[in-house]
């Protein structure tokens, strides 16, 4: 999210968010009245409502262009609540609360930015799944812990990576023993 909020009276001009968007290198302020709440003003706003309409930004307020309400979610809510409320909304930017306070301003560009991330995790979860379930030996490749040789068939066992050649059986057999406990 983007911390602190910038915020600006329902008087003020679009000119003088604008300026306050620039400096501040934000994307929105959140208009307020006696601290609390009551809507935003976006950079798409002011493109939609105030230049596409060859309005003069120092003639327009901000409670003319604003959207209202501002939804919000909790700042301990999952990503993915924060995603699935904006596509409900149709919004791009979504307040975010602490104790009854506006404390940020999570917008998709942000989950954007985490995404590729998301989708390792996601992909790598898969993969442990899919392992797991097919019970199938997972050999890596390395020194062996107990003879010092490289081998691309080495199986971990109790902490210790182990290849087929240090081991009594065959790795199968070493595999199943060791996710046995014998």
């Amino acid at each position: 999210m983007n911390s602190p909020v910038i915020t600006a009276d329902p008087n003020e001009s679009i000119q003088q968010i604008s300026q306050k968007m620039k400096a501040s290198k934000a994307g929105s302020v959140v208009i307020t009245e006696n601290d609390r709440p009551i809507g935003i003003v976006t950079d798409g706003d002011i493109v939609t409502k105030v230049v596409s309409n060859d309005s003069k930004p120092s003639s327009v307020r901000a409670i003319e262009v604003m959207s209202k309400p501002l939804y919000t979610i909790e700042s301990e809510k999952e990503i993915i609540v924060a995603a699935r409320a904006m596509r409900k909304h149709g919004i791009k930017r979504l307040g975010v609360s602490y104790k009854n306070g506006i404390v940020g301003i999570i917008s998709i560009s942000d989950i954007l930015a985490i995404t590729p991330e998301l989708f390792d995790i996601i992909s790598e979860k898969a993969m442990i799944m899919t392992s797991q379930a097919s019970k199938e030996p997972t050999f890596l490749a390395g020194y062996c812990d107990s003879c010092n040789q490289w081998s691309d068939r080495l199986l971990e066992i109790d902490g210790r990576f182990i290849c087929g050649e240090c081991t009594t059986g065959s790795p199968e057999e070493e595999l199943q023993n060791a996710t046995e406990g014998t």
